[in-house]
């Protein structure tokens, strides 16, 4: 992450933990509350995991050649002697 990109996570953090702070004050001690604060608090420390020890930049994986598939129905000789169990029909039903 470019250091733009890290302050405004800890910014957005930052108004996270104010909200927080605030739903506190209407709502006390309830454990919704409890739970997201305790879920900014680590998002904190995530953050802070991120900026001080940054992982390896992803490599760059080119996109996977697209393959075409045919609109029309398949050749039913493609599927001669296929079990048909899991599939919702029986050879004979055909």
């Amino acid at each position: 992450m470019s250091t733009s990109e890290m302050m405004e996570l800890h910014r957005t953090i930052g108004h996270l933990r104010q909200c927080v702070g605030s739903l506190r004050s209407v709502y006390g001690d309830a454990s919704a509350v409890r739970r997201l604060a305790n879920d900014v608090e680590r998002l904190g420390i995530d953050a802070s995991d991120l900026d001080e020890s940054p992982p390896r930049l992803a490599q760059q994986v080119p996109p996977a050649e697209r393959v075409a598939v045919p609109e029309g129905p398949y050749d039913q000789s493609l599927w001669q002697g296929a079990d048909d169990e899991g599939v919702g029909g029986h050879p004979h039903e055909r």
